[in-house]
């Protein structure tokens, strides 16, 4: 198995409730596109879990995941956060398989030097691919279970986002210790 690269995606980022999951994976461009890896965004919620079970099963893929809470974002604030995570994923694969190159899906590197971007990465790269559908695993798992503590936001549903029922429900019961207080949202200001 030839491992050259690392690819780095996140979910949660434009969130206002929850965690950001950023992950890195590394894997065989070949295996990955067996398992069937494909942009997390392309894929049904049923399909992208079951990858997901399947990456996470595999003998072949390496991951590595990184959290950042709603306490860790609104303490460290978004940027912060996305470059510790670039930086553990770097230092993380860097000593445990001795990969040289890592790839985010985006256009910026938070200034984490040797880490490389690219546009529309989690559509045209098979690592990146892979983390998408891991971050977003991840941040639907911690939804459901934030959708479980606090029932009346409807989590689970609306994943954290700013949707408008999302917004009503918080004008209507206030903020949880799940949400991002550092996130200053128009429609609740009016």
């Amino acid at each position: 198995m030839n491992l050259f690269e690392c690819g780095i995606d996140e979910a949660g980022r434009g969130c206002i409730a929850g965690s950001m999951f950023v992950v890195g994976v590394v894997g065989d461009f070949k295996t990955l596109e067996s398992l069937g890896v494909r942009d997390s965004k392309a894929l049904s919620s049923k399909r992208r879990n079951a990858l997901a079970l399947k990456l996470l099963d595999s003998q072949e893929v390496f991951y590595y995941v990184y959290k950042a809470s709603a306490t860790d974002i609104d303490t460290k604030g978004l940027s912060a956060c996305l470059k510790e995570a670039l930086g553990e994923i770097k230092v993380y694969f860097s000593l445990t398989i001795d990969i040289k190159t890592f790839v985010f899906d985006g256009n910026c590197n938070y200034g984490v030097e040797g880490i490389k971007t690219l546009v529309k990465g989690d559509s045209l790269h098979p690592c990146i691919k892979a983390a998408s559908i891991l971050a977003k695993y991840y941040k639907d798992e911690e939804s459901k279970f934030l959708d479980r503590c606090y029932p009346r936001y409807k989590l689970a549903k609306n994943k954290g986002y700013v949707t408008k029922e999302h917004v009503m429900l918080i004008k209507t019961y206030g903020l949880t210790k799940a949400h991002r207080t550092s996130y200053k949202i128009k429609s609740l200001e009016e």
